[in-house]
């Protein structure tokens, strides 16, 4: 069976609900950023798959709950109904947090600005920070329209903050200085 369907060739889809949509509506705009958050997460993966140093690997298995997290909440986006899929999200921030904290007390204190980059494991965190950060505004749209799970928007929200986090683990354990901004 071909993956094509030509369906939607006129510009709708169908949403998991079976509701036909726009495809520039704001509930598909919004699990398709959550979609291509996920895609971006995966590069992520790839660059610490077969890194044998403990901190990649760690990092790395962070990455994989998030992806599955993900994915149940474009499930959601694209089907309200499949709402119990968000049970663990409450959880899931708190869990957040304690990676947020546990990995700042490993690192510099941060006083500045810096600039997105370092290692590439470093530079692509701080991609996946800022494409979360678009899916959190695409949810805000999409949440001024139709009722969403507030755990979601929690979510997202705090998941930008780990991967910003993360992105520093990564760059302190690869011993790869921080790029501090100047303005010029």
């Amino acid at each position: 069976m071909p993956i094509y369907t030509k369906k939607g060739d006129k510009g709708r889809t169908s949403l998991g609900s079976g509701v036909k949509a726009w495809k520039d509506s704001a509930r598909v705009e919004a699990y398709g950023t959550v979609d291509e958050l996920n895609a971006t997460l995966g590069v992520v993966s790839s660059e610490f798959l077969n890194s044998r140093e403990g901190y990649a690997r760690y990092l790395n298995e962070i990455v994989s709950q998030i992806q599955d997290d993900l994915f149940c909440i474009g499930s959601y986006l694209s089907n309200p109904a499949n709402a119990n899929l968000l049970d663990l999200l409450p959880q899931r921030t708190l869990v957040f947090e304690q990676y947020i904290d546990e990995m700042t007390e490993k690192m510099p204190e941060l006083a500045n600005f810096i600039l997105p980059g370092g290692g590439k494991g470093g530079a692509q965190l701080q991609l996946a920070r800022t494409v979360s950060r678009r899916a959190e505004r695409r949810l805000v749209t999409l949440s001024k329209k139709a009722k969403i799970n507030e755990g979601v928007l929690q979510y997202v929200n705090r998941l930008s903050d780990l991967l910003f986090t993360m992105s520093r683990y990564s760059n302190h354990n690869e011993h790869v200085s921080e790029t501090i901004w100047k303005r010029r």
